[in-house]
């Protein structure tokens, strides 16, 4: 039997903000169409921010959620996973969980871009088994489209903007909600693949300006697919071991949604049967770091995932990053 103090799933949430753009909408200013984008990404459709609206404005909507799923517990700490802060200094996550009335709580900020959820689970786990924090709220949001360049429709057709949390408190290894070992990886050796290449230090003290298309998000994505089909699929069965499980013990596999054609990669190498793949991006795009707690509260509310549910989770992301794990999920009340 397992023993220590583990984090355990309490509470979940999620929030889209309410522009629906279709791929008719993009095929109207992108060279394009919805059978390019449908055959090459899964996407029917995204939800994109509204002016005047922030990655912090979305985190608080799921939060806010999350915590009413949980029966409002009152967190000892804030993690906030994003690629999009709403400045780049100070950290977003204390003004999230100031407008969320959790008072003078621990907050942080975690950029791991798409592998941002799994790498704050890592954090949130942490503060737990520490001893800093029998709860956590933790957060997945951004607004990807402040990033992407408009007119590029190898990034516009596929990003979009979301939000998803969960809370976890200390708990047993061995009950529902449970945390199962959590696997890490990056490779900064190749962090050129995946880049916004201006507005950070390296290029501000470069002593000459950055071109427009610097600002925005790039992403090479031949090299990518591979790499996170690679890393997806190594990780996932890394964690299914150290679980002590089978891959034919997943019950549901949710992994970030990056495009379908990755998806069905990854599963396909795990032999995960489709019945068994969690999926949104049709809906709902790649909403970074949003993605995971974004499915996974989908599909608790529409029933695909259920109490008892043995769950394998697996990202993705600049970095490079990636990491998976592992739960049993636990009855949760939704938002």
């Amino acid at each position: 039997m397992s023993t220590g103090r583990a984090a355990v799933v309490t509470g979940i949430g999620s929030y889209v903000p309410p522009n629906i753009v279709t791929n008719e909408d993009l095929s109207q200013r992108l060279d394009t169409s919805d059978e390019w984008i449908r055959s090459r990404t899964g996407i029917a459709e995204r939800f994109y921010i509204t002016p005047g609206t922030s990655t912090g404005d979305l985190a608080v909507e799921a939060g806010l959620r999350a915590l009413k799923s949980a029966g409002d517990e009152q967190v000892g700490a804030v993690v906030l996973a994003t690629t999009t802060p709403d400045q780049p200094c100070p950290a977003t996550a204390p003004q999230v969980a100031a407008r969320l009335g959790l008072g003078q709580v621990p907050a942080f900020d975690v950029a791991a871009v798409c592998s941002g959820f799994l790498y704050g689970l890592a954090s949130a786990a942490g503060l737990i088994a520490s001893g800093v924090a029998d709860s956590v709220l933790l957060i997945a949001a951004d607004a990807f489209t402040t990033i992407i360049n408009p007119e590029d429709r190898t990034t516009a057709v596929i990003f979009a903007d979301g939000a998803g949390a969960v809370v976890l408190r200390a708990g047993s290894p061995d009950e529902p909600g449970a945390l199962g070992p959590l696997v890490l990886g990056s490779d900064g050796e190749l962090s050129h693949l995946i880049e916004v290449p201006a507005g950070g230090s390296k290029q501000r003290s470069a002593g000459r300006p950055a071109a427009p298309e610097d600002h925005y998000f790039r992403m090479l994505g031949r090299e990518t697919y591979r790499h996170a089909v690679e890393r997806m699929t190594s990780a996932s069965t890394e964690a299914v071991e150290r679980a002590g499980w089978r891959l034919d013990d997943v019950d549901r596999f949710a992994a970030h949604q990056a495009n379908a054609r990755i998806l069905e990669a990854v599963s396909d190498r795990l032999d995960i049967p489709e019945e068994r793949r969690l999926s949104n991006i049709a809906r709902v795009g790649n909403t970074g770091a949003a993605s995971i707690p974004l499915l996974l509260a989908e599909a608790t509310a529409d029933g695909r995932l259920t109490a008892g549910n043995r769950v394998l989770l697996t990202a993705f992301g600049g970095g490079l990053s990636w990491g998976a794990a592992t739960v049993v999920w636990p009855e949760l009340q939704t938002i």
